[in-house]
Order: structure tokens, then C-alpha cells, then sequence
């Protein structure tokens, strides 16, 4: 959303992705796949004209699904409360429905992120949850996960299964960003099974098979902590559960 300059070096970012991510298809080495971008813009900046420059983004994210569309690609927007235009559910389906090219330009949801969208992190006239809301409340959670869900998951092209513990980090009011938590970190707030049900099935409990892969999104980890064999037997396992209750051969 900023200048002439800015917009054009961000479009030049996305035609050498999408050039990597072909010549990878072409050599049979990523069958799948999607190019992840987001605003490149703080929700503070986001804030001092957000009409005009949600209108701005959906225009850059045009242009970039142009390109994506003549290398063969589509385009996953990382919803997260640091990106500008796209810190809550409304803000996200907004964009997305004004860029309108659902067939190439979609949602990347992360159980971590997209967490935080219910509690009003950088949006607060957005929150689904309750101001009062207490963690044990599960049906509450889930309700509001739902309404969530039920949202973003029409636009939903890339998933990441994650752990959350409805934390963040920064200060101020428009610069926080979220955590991530191991599998079984005993203050992660996601049932990660239950809850990634969500996201892939309809809303009669049926699996969507609309997507390729799961992966597992585990930013921000001490790098001792990716060296641990425990890390990724519990990663794994928590993915090979949400195949196993969400998937298909």
C-alpha cells in the first residue's frame, strides 16, 4: 500500500517466487503448492486511511495474481494480526472479497494466528470472544472458532496446523504479533485435532478435500528447541492425528 516504487518492488518479489515455485513444478520436485504473501504494512499504517488503503492492497493484489496466473500459481494471504488490512476476520474477508480473485488469490490459515483474530489483538471492534471470555468456557471457544471458520474457510487454500497459547508479543496498541507453542505446551488454549476439524470440514462435518498438504508452522523457536528429536516426534504426530481424523488417501 505504499508508494509507486514500494508496490513495484513487492510485485517484482512475487514474479521471482512464482518463477522458483514453476521451475520446481516443471522439475517434479512440488507436484502442489501455493506462494504466500501478506500486506508488508504495520496495522498503524494500515490505520490512518484504512479505506483508502485496503483499496490499495486489493490493487497490488491484483496485479500480483496476474503474475501468479501466468506462471501457473495461486496466492495464500498469511492472516496474522501484523499485517495491515489483514489483523482481523472481517479485515481479511474484506480484502479478499475486493481483490476478488478467489480462484487465484486465497487465505492461509494458522491455527496460531487465526486464534488470536477472536480475541481483537490490533482490531478490538473485531473480536468474536467475549471481553470476559474465560479458557475453560470450551463450548464458548468453539463457538467462536466456528464463527471464525465458517468466515475465512471458503477462502482457505493453505493450512497450517499449530498450537497457540493466546499470548503476544509487542506493545502499543497496532504492533502486536502472535506466539507460536509446541504440540503439548501445557498453556496452549487448541484442542490442535479438534479445532484443525474446523478449518477442513464443511459445516455438516464432511472433509472438504480442498487442500494438498498440512504442514506444520513452528516460527519463532529457540533454535535448541528445533534441535530436539522430541520437537518433531511430537510435530509429526500431531499432523499424522489431524490426517488421520481429517485427511484421505
Amino acid at each position: 500500500m505504499g508508494s509507486h516504487a514500494e508496490r513495484e518492488a513487492f510485485l517484482t518479489q512475487v514474479r521471482k517466487a512464482c518463477a522458483i515455485g514453476r521451475t520446481l513444478k516443471d522439475l517434479g520436485v512440488r507436484p502442489y503448492g501455493v506462494v504466500r504473501i501478506d500486506t508488508a504494512a504495520s496495522p498503524a499504517e494500515w490505520s490512518k486511511n484504512p479505506a483508502g488503503n485496503t483499496k490499495k492492497i486489493a490493487e497490488t493484489f491484483r496485479l500480483a495474481a496476474d503474475i501468479a496466473e501466468d506462471h501457473g500459481e495461486r496466492l495464500a494471504a498469511e492472516g496474522e494480526i501484523c499485517w495491515g488490512g489483514m489483523h482481523s476476520v472481517t479485515r481479511n474477508v474484506e480484502l479478499l472479497e475486493m481483490v476478488g480473485r478467489p480462484g487465484t488469490v486465497g487465505f492461509q490459515a494458522d491455527m496460531a494466528h487465526t486464534l488470536l483474530f477472536t480475541m481483537g489483538y490490533n482490531a478490538p471492534d473485531d473480536r468474536i470472544l467475549p471481553e470476559n471470555f474465560e479458557w475453560s468456557d470450551r463450548g464458548a471457544l468453539d463457538e467462536g472458532l466456528k464463527k471464525m471458520t465458517r468466515a475465512l474457510r471458503p477462502w482457505t487454500i493453505d493450512f497450517h496446523v499449530a498450537q497457540n497459547d493466546a499470548t503476544v508479543k509487542g506493545s502499543g496498541s497496532h504492533d502486536k504479533t502472535g506466539r507460536h507453542c509446541l504440540p503439548f505446551d501445557p498453556n496452549g488454549k487448541l484442542d490442535i485435532v479438534r479445532h484443525a476439524g474446523f478449518w477442513l470440514r464443511d459445516e455438516h462435518g464432511n472433509v472438504e478435500r480442498k487442500l494438498d498438504h498440512i504442514c506444520w508452522d513452528g516460527c519463532m523457536f529457540p533454535n535448541a528447541v528445533m534441535t530436539e528429536q522430541k520437537t518433531w516426534s511430537d510435530v509429526l504426530g500431531v499432523m499424522n492425528a489431524v490426517r488421520d481424523a481429517h485427511g484421505w488417501e
